[in-house]
């Protein structure tokens, strides 16, 4: 359904950090940079950074969030680890969801500009 989708920051810098290292065990990465944009993604950029003075302030319950596709529950264990190291914040340890599916593992985690990010896989 999506082609892309994109958030702003005021930090790109500090970002890029975050999503180099939280991204890369998914195998996702930096595809594209510039002065005031990152765009990510495995083959194509599908989630884009860019820099600004009014980002979409941060705010716990309005449901938004962005969930990242997983190879398998390694990849979401180190998705959590590496964002946890890189500066975000627990949001929700790897796991098993009942209450989404029997085999829905996943990890949620708070970046450093509020952003709520999720690394799911179907566990087989």
């Amino acid at each position: 359904m999506f082609d892309h989708i994109s958030i702003g920051v005021r930090d790109l810098d500090r970002t890029r950090r975050f999503y180099d290292a939280a991204l890369k065990p998914l195998g996702y990465r930096c595809l594209s940079a510039s002065e005031g944009s990152l765009g990510y993604g495995a083959d194509t950029p599908r989630f884009w950074i860019s820099r600004s003075d009014r980002p979409v302030p941060a705010d716990t319950e309005s449901g938004l969030h962005f969930c990242f596709a997983a190879p398998s529950p390694a990849e979401v264990d180190a998705f959590h680890k590496a964002a946890i190291a890189a500066g975000g914040r627990d949001n929700g340890k790897p796991g098993i969801r009942a209450e989404y599916a029997p085999d829905y593992y996943a990890a949620f985690v708070v970046d450093p500009d509020g952003y709520r990010i999720e690394a799911y896989c179907a566990r087989a």
